[in-house]
């Protein structure tokens, strides 16, 4: 059996009729042999920049007195908080973040653009910033505070709910991104299918929609959540830094690290390994993309 024969001289695909394709090859996948080395240097540095201080907190924690470390009542104290406010700010974002998410995806309105880089604005905001927008805001002296304070006798800063609100201002925006990129992802024929069989808007939102960007509602919701536990800048802005009321892990690392560094090791410990696994959980939608 003879295979026919391209004028380059290239024997034919037997499957498909046309010319063998020939393979080339590349730098790439040969284990980086391809790399130019103007940027395999640079490209080392900078992960040598952001792995090193990572080893230096591994290397340098006290793993003998760790346990004892970890297990001090300050330290539960300052954890519990940080877990029940991270949570909190997170479910807050869920009920007014999502809709809001859906507005932007699926709503033609005047100003949008506008709407949603005030939206992101606290991700590239200072966080002290943020916390003092929030006390201008809330706090007893605040447009909007002052009036809680007068006619509901409500005080937000300074409390553990100011905590809750310092967090859910900057973890939001993260959730909004994750679930407005899902929504413009997702088919909106469903949603219009659903709007021919007489379900209102509402009801195909709830019964479409909602199931239909679960994973991204959950990849948001974590990525909020982690972003919550890590706030520092405006929760000492705005809540202060009360021990048993206000005072969450990061405030805790940055009070230890001026009397106790090996305290404030452990500390960042605990904050690096919830970060480790978020990543983890979340390596399936971010870190196998490409």
């Amino acid at each position: 059996m003879t295979f026919p024969v391209d004028k380059s001289g290239a024997a034919a695909d037997t499957l498909r009729g046309g010319p063998r394709r020939r393979r080339v090859r590349t730098g790439e996948g040969t284990g980086g042999r391809g790399v130019p080395l103007p940027l395999l240097v640079p490209a080392l540095i900078g992960l040598a920049f952001l792995i090193v201080p990572l080893i230096a907190l591994l290397v340098r924690a006290p793993w003998r007195s760790l346990p004892d470390l970890l297990t001090s009542a300050e330290v539960w104290q300052a954890l519990r908080l940080s877990l029940v406010c991270a949570t909190a700010a997170t479910a807050v974002s869920l009920v007014i973040g999502v809709p809001l998410a859906w507005l932007l995806a699926r709503v033609e309105f005047p100003g949008r653009g506008l709407v949603r880089a005030l939206v992101t604005l606290p991700l590239v905001l200072p966080p002290v910033v943020g916390g003092v927008a929030l006390l201008m805001a809330l706090g007893r002296n605040g447009i909007v505070g002052k009036w809680l304070d007068t006619s509901f006798g409500i005080t937000l800063p300074f409390t553990t709910t100011g905590v809750v609100i310092a967090e859910a201002f900057v973890a939001m925006p993260f959730l909004v991104i994750s679930v407005e990129g899902t929504l413009r992802a997702a088919d909106p024929r469903f949603e219009e299918a659903a709007a021919t069989l007489g379900a209102s808007r509402f009801t195909a939102f709830r019964r479409v929609t909602l199931p239909l960007i679960a994973p991204g509602i959950a990849a948001g919701a974590v990525l909020a959540w982690a972003r919550a536990l890590g706030e520092f800048g405006a929760t000492i802005t705005f809540a202060g830094n009360f021990p048993g009321r206000t005072q969450t892990m990061p405030l805790s690392v940055y009070l230890a690290l001026q009397s106790d560094p090996e305290a404030a090791i452990a500390l960042s410990l605990v904050l690096l390994a919830v970060s480790v696994a978020v990543l983890a959980g979340l390596r399936d939608r971010w870190m196998t993309a490409g």
